[in-house]
């Protein structure tokens, strides 16, 4: 076997025509030229380090960019500013200042359309300064762990100068440019560049946590850039066959993939295969990618068009924001005025979601700022904030909270729901800002407690079990947006029903009744649901609830099971599970009133431990009840 010394010499020798020193290279650039930089982790160093070098004499010389984050300076203090101009496709933060100075430009574009405005021509480059890996024996070279928008640009461009290091990974896909497309290149052995995301805070393990409950097994995944999304992957060590379409991967999937979750087996578009289009990580995923055909990259072009995207089954975009307005209108590029970041991906991929069968386009951000003084769900967007997605493209928006569903919910419905995952602290604040706008009813109201603070809704009672017939029904407690789905319901109960429930024929159930059965303290009054089906197509299919009475510190109980769940265990699991929230909160038992022809709830109350049932009075249609918790 050779000898990679000896090949290496091989391949130079062959090439040689071509190779010339860095300095050399960046004097094929003249002033006036558009100059294109390869992005990510793949920046070529030394020619940029070369290019900084010669700025002086490149007057007027246009850098496009898409995301860098090499350590080197563009603009030093005191340098004249017309040295170079850069163009950002997205908005990085070794250029973020000088943008928001005007001493750069910043060019918003979806990803998917990047490539096309090149290779059509209506954006002209004259010089693309790439990084690849050395050429195979056939001659071709691999763009390693970035392709996206690199490849198409390098391909269309006048001159193609290039890094070429041995330290590049060769990956698969259509990740190859042959020798001949490469007008001159230097050799280089630099490391490659690394990006290290922040470890995550106690607020995005959190969030990580409850998109996680939107994973369901044999979903296609697609991460969206920052430190926020990447935390989910942790959380879905539970999850069985998930596949990945993403624009691009970090080390996070690699022990998912060592793991047996991350198979890609169910995928429909690519089966068995990661499609990506670059690396952000480190040298362990750059050693992982190294012709693993598991792993996949194509140019931005195909990996985040929306319509490609949508060819995935159930795929769950992933995207952080940093502003969602009580519409669900979200601000992810800008603060204010300022720029902060760009499109990126993140619309080709929550509308690529959308058309998903099964897909999920989900948005992530922590509820507050970092240091807590101000609500990241509002009213309304800052002023001059750009709106990146609409109202009608998000379905879901998680913060530390919980999870808004949206879609197909009116501004009414969102408006609550959206509230529920703002920090509490701001939560009131949000309902009259809502009311002045007349988004919600007047007389809504949320829950407080008997010191006037909003309750936190108590997710560590959540719980499910499987229905006789093999259903899965969610057991958890009833919250604000609760409210339709209890009326529908009610509503759904036939007049034998209703009286059993209510000992009266009811007709209507309205809004300012009906709201003060989900809007409770979870202290006093403690009520559940049983609920089937996804989040954001949930029914209800029961309910229970006490009512605690502190003179005997025993609380009046009823529940309701919908007539179609009757038999399938749904009122048991419903009556047993608020006897342990009740005991947990030192309640010693249960009373209440139960219709006579009422048996099989008769049978379900004597279950909960030692009951004693005083007969109805001649002429009364109602028996009492008592149940003492044993221990």
């Amino acid at each position: 076997m050779e000898k990679i010394e000896e090949l290496e010499i091989d391949w130079r020798k062959r090439w040689s025509h071509k190779e010339i020193e860095a300095k050399e290279a960046i004097q094929k650039i003249i002033p006036g030229n558009r100059v294109f930089i390869s992005t990510g982790c793949s920046e070529p160093q030394t020619l940029t380090k070369e290019l900084i070098a010669q700025s002086e004499r490149l007057i007027d010389t246009e850098i496009i960019h898409f995301l860098t984050i090499g350590p080197e300076k563009y603009f030093p203090k005191d340098t004249r500013e017309d040295l170079f101009r850069h163009n950002a496709l997205y908005i990085g933060e070794s250029l973020r200042e000088e943008i928001n100075e005007g001493k750069a430009d910043y060019t918003p574009i979806f990803a998917y359309e990047i490539p096309e405005l090149f290779t059509s021509g209506r954006k002209y480059v004259d010089v693309a300064l790439i990084q690849i890996s050395p050429p195979d024996k056939y001659g071709f070279c691999s763009f390693g762990i970035n392709v996206d928008i690199s490849k198409p640009i390098a391909q269309s461009s006048y001159l193609t100068i290039a890094e070429i290091n041995p330290k590049m990974p060769r990956t698969w896909g259509s990740s190859f440019i042959h020798m001949k497309e490469i007008d001159y290149f230097i050799y280089s052995n630099t490391a490659l560049l690394q990006y290290h995301f922040t470890q995550p805070d106690d607020v995005a393990e959190s969030i990580g946590r409850n998109v996680a409950t939107l994973v369901e097994h044999k979903s296609t995944i697609h991460i969206g850039f920052g430190d926020l999304p990447v935390v989910v992957l942790k959380y879905l060590e539970n999850k069985k066959d998930l596949g990945m379409h993403t624009h691009h991967i970090t080390d996070h999937i690699i022990p998912l993939i060592e793991d047996g979750i991350l198979t890609c087996r169910k995928k429909k578009f690519h089966p068995e295969k990661i499609v990506t289009s670059f690396c952000l990580g480190t040298k362990k995923l750059y050693e992982f990618v190294d012709n693993n055909p598991y792993i996949e990259f194509y140019p931005s072009d195909y990996v985040s068009n929306p319509v490609k995207i949508g060819m995935n089954n159930a795929l769950i975009s992933i995207n952080s924001a940093r502003q969602v307005d009580l519409t669900g209108q979200v601000n992810a590029s800008a603060e204010g005025y300022s720029f902060y970041s760009g499109f990126g991906e993140t619309v080709d991929f929550i509308r690529g979601a959308a058309i998903s069968k099964g897909g999920k386009p989900i948005i992530i951000l922590p509820s507050t700022t970092q240091d807590e003084k101000k609500s990241r769900i509002v009213s309304h967007l800052d002023e001059g904030s750009g709106v990146l997605l609409s109202r009608g493209d998000v379905h879901y928006v998680v913060t530390e909270w919980g999870i808004a569903n949206l879609h197909g919910k009116s501004i009414r419905e969102r408006v609550l729901e959206l509230i529920c995952i703002a920090h509490p602290k701001f939560r009131e604040e949000l309902l009259e800002e809502a009311k002045k706008l007349n988004y919600i009813y007047s007389d809504q109201i949320l829950p407080y407690d008997e010191e006037g603070n909003i309750c936190i809704y108590p997710q560590a009672y959540e719980t499910y079990f499987k229905s006789k017939g093999g259903d899965k029904v969610t057991i958890r407690p009833l919250k604000t947006t609760d409210e339709p789905l209890l009326k529908e319901l009610y509503y759904s109960l036939d007049e034998r029903d209703r009286y059993l429930r209510f000992f009266e024929l009811r007709k209507e159930f309205t809004h300012s009744k009906t709201q003060h059965e989900v809007n409770i303290d979870y202290q006093k009054v403690f009520s559940i649901g049983a609920f089937v089906g996804e989040i954001g197509n949930e029914e209800m299919i029961g309910t229970a609830s006490y009512h605690y009475n502190p003179d005997i510190n025993m609380a009046e109980f009823d529940f309701l099971v919908k007539k179609e769940w009757r038999g399938e265990g749904v009122g048991s699991f419903l009556y047993h599970h608020l006897i342990i929230i009740a005991k947990e909160k030192g309640i010693k038992g249960f009373y209440g009133n139960i219709h006579i022809q009422n048996r099989k709830t008769v049978k379900i109350i004597k279950r909960g431990g030692k009951t004693n049932i005083t007969p109805p009075e001649v002429g009364e249609k109602e028996l009492f009840y008592e149940v003492l918790f044993q221990d």
